[in-house]
């Protein structure tokens, strides 16, 4: 590969075929210096000789490895087309062109992005209610981009509920754990502002007089989301989809409650092609990853 030429190809491909021509360089110097211990040796010492052979037979097998090796990244290198600069450094000048270029698929995109981009730092503006991302890019420049973050959790001022209010409506209905989940997830004021627990919500039940939820009781009319993506056979994400489509109906004793789903609307045709909907867009391999998954045991466990 001659100096013109060896612009025209990746570095990496160069460092390679460099790097295969050292080593066979010395493989080459070995096999050479075992012919020469094997030709001075005493041929009445056989034992002695018979090893200097079968060193001399290794290295004349390791250099015709190599030479076959160098022979297939030759073939390589030729087969590769020529990497044009002139061109090159034009797609460097217009990133969109090589971006939206028919034939650029995702994986060439992830390349692309992994070589441009160095770093991503996000941060959050409490004062705008933004997420800021700062691009760092190769070469030096950043970009800030802004984003709105999404309120979660938080409620028009109609919908706050106290504490006392969420355990008298929810309190009995669902287990103490659940109820410290939902509490939370409503911003629902606590006495000191703490984070509510199971055993924090315990305490005010038990204060108000509220009996314990009973999983022994009938519930036969409704059930969890839980329970429901495991008769349906989906993710629990799937069934809150189906109810914000209106596919399932479900209710709620007040807002971000927990989802009470009847049981009658689990045969229901719409529910049915809505489910069957879900797991035909799932993967080939989906339930064999997902047995998989649930045999994974952690090392050392």
């Amino acid at each position: 590969m001659t100096g013109q030429n060896s612009c025209r190809w990746p570095a990496v491909l160069l460092d390679a075929v460099y790097a295969l021509a050292c080593e066979l360089e010395e493989a080459r110097y070995d096999a050479s210096l075992a012919a020469r211990r094997y030709e001075v040796v005493d041929p009445t010492k056989r034992l002695v000789a018979r090893e200097l052979e079968g060193r001399w037979n290794t290295a004349l097998e390791r250099v015709a490895h190599l030479e076959e090796r160098a022979a297939l990244l030759d073939r390589e290198v030729a087969s590769r087309p020529a990497i044009d600069q002139t061109q090159l450094m034009t797609l460097a000048r217009d990133l969109p062109a090589a971006w939206n270029a028919p034939g650029t698929d995702m994986r060439t995109k992830q390349r692309l992005t992994r070589i441009l981009i160095q770093e991503v730092v996000i941060d959050l503006d409490d004062i705008t209610n933004e997420a800021v991302a700062t691009v760092h890019w190769t070469g030096g420049r950043h970009t800030e981009l802004r984003v709105a973050r999404v309120n979660v959790g938080r409620y028009p001022s109609s919908q706050h509920f106290s504490a006392v209010e969420v355990m008298r409506k929810l309190g009995g209905q669902w287990p103490d754990r659940e109820l410290a989940v939902t509490m939370n997830r409503m911003r629902c004021k606590s006495p000191d502002s703490r984070t509510w627990t199971t055993v924090r919500v315990t305490e005010m039940r038990e204060r108000l007089g509220i009996a314990p939820f009973d999983p022994t009781a009938s519930h036969a009319e409704t059930i969890s989301v839980e329970e429901a993506s495991r008769r349906l056979g989906i993710y629990g994400s799937s069934i809150h989809r189906l109810i914000r489509e209106g596919i399932l109906p479900a209710t709620q004793l007040m807002p971000s409650a927990p989802w009470q789903v009847p049981v009658a609307a689990l045969d229901s045709d719409a529910v049915r092609a809505g489910v069957q909907a879900i797991k035909d867009r799932r993967p080939p391999h989906f339930k064999a990853r997902q047995e998989a998954d649930k045999s994974l045991k952690l090392p050392g466990f």
